[in-house]
């Protein structure tokens, strides 16, 4: 994208839950490094070794990073917790080729990353467009995945746009009229439509307060190039590869348990989320209270407890 404004708002997100991280009182061991995939080197970091069930964690974007997941690494007191950057974000590798920004290419790459960890039996939890990777994943390689965590989901980009749209409806009129303007002109750059992007992020995205040097750092692990090409210039507005993505079709197929969430004031909204658990057989639903999409920093406590007491009824099933 070319505007700053929209980096540094849309995912600045990702540096959010740093500070979290670092008053986290935790005594887990953790090791990290890099994958050898094509195209590049991908970043993981793996929290705790407690003998539960790993559980891999995917990050939205496309683009992002998993540093607005640091509030999951509660989780790993008594499990491992793995973190990964995808190619073209954060400690990963940059990329400019785009056939490497593709589903497909980041399933592939996924791929490797469970090889090298030697990951025969594991959790997959996915937020927002790493629900997207996460489900295009499970149905290529199901193998090894014990359960599925679906967090602030995206199955139907078309779904994703129409609840969108209603929830600009909601915007003041000024910003409604900003937004209107710059689709019929095709230009995402001015002050209004900046402004309207602020005030939908705002009451969408995360409502959580967010610190000026975590904003100011955004820009350093946000991978720009994926964002616009694989989605385009805002959360509401889908220009890229992932306009006509849809697995409404493949939900029945997931046989494994299932945890989908949502915040109140997500713009996954509550209900497109409940339509979706409904199509996936025995999955359950969860509304995260007085949060937006970033469930993990709006609301970290009921966030959290919803997550473990899911991975703890899945360890004892066993």
């Amino acid at each position: 994208m070319k505007n700053n404004k929209v980096v540094k708002f849309t995912l600045g997100i990702v540096l959010a839950s740093l500070f979290f991280f670092s008053s986290c009182n935790t005594s887990s061991k953790s090791k990290e490094g890099f994958i050898e995939v094509e195209g590049g080197k991908i970043w993981y970091r793996i929290d705790g070794d407690g003998d539960k069930t790993p559980l891999l964690l995917l990050h939205g974007g496309p683009g992002s990073s998993s540093y607005y997941l640091e509030p999951l690494k509660e989780l790993s007191n008594d499990r491992p917790v793995i973190f990964i950057d995808q190619l073209g974000c954060g400690r990963s590798t940059r990329i400019t080729d785009t056939t490497l920004m593709t589903t497909e290419k980041n399933v592939e790459q996924l791929e490797q990353v469970v090889k090298f960890l030697k990951l025969d039996h594991y959790y997959l939890y996915g937020h927002s467009w790493g629900t997207m990777l996460g489900i295009d994943y499970y149905l290529k390689y199901p193998n090894g995945i014990q359960a599925l965590i679906f967090a602030s989901p995206l199955f139907s980009t078309q779904i994703w746009t129409q609840d969108a749209d209603s929830l600009i409806l909601k915007l003041p009129m000024e910003h409604q009229v900003a937004i209107r303007e710059s689709d019929k002109q095709k230009n995402y750059s001015s002050k209004s439509y900046q402004n309207a992007i602020d005030a939908y992020y705002k009451a969408h995205l995360r409502r959580s307060e967010q610190r000026k040097s975590q904003k100011d750092s955004s820009d350093l692990f946000f991978g720009e190039k994926v964002y616009a090409f694989m989605w385009g210039p805002s959360e509401f507005k889908v220009t890229g590869n992932l306009l006509n993505y849809d697995r409404i079709k493949d939900l029945p197929q997931i046989k494994v348990p299932t945890l989908l969430t949502a915040g109140e004031f997500d713009e996954a909204r509550p209900n497109s989320v409940k339509y979706y658990t409904s199509l996936i057989p025995g999955a359950k639903f969860h509304l995260i209270p007085n949060a937006a999409h970033v469930t993990m920093d709006d609301n970290v406590k009921e966030n959290n407890k919803v997550l473990r007491d899911f991975l703890n009824q899945m360890d004892s099933n066993k």
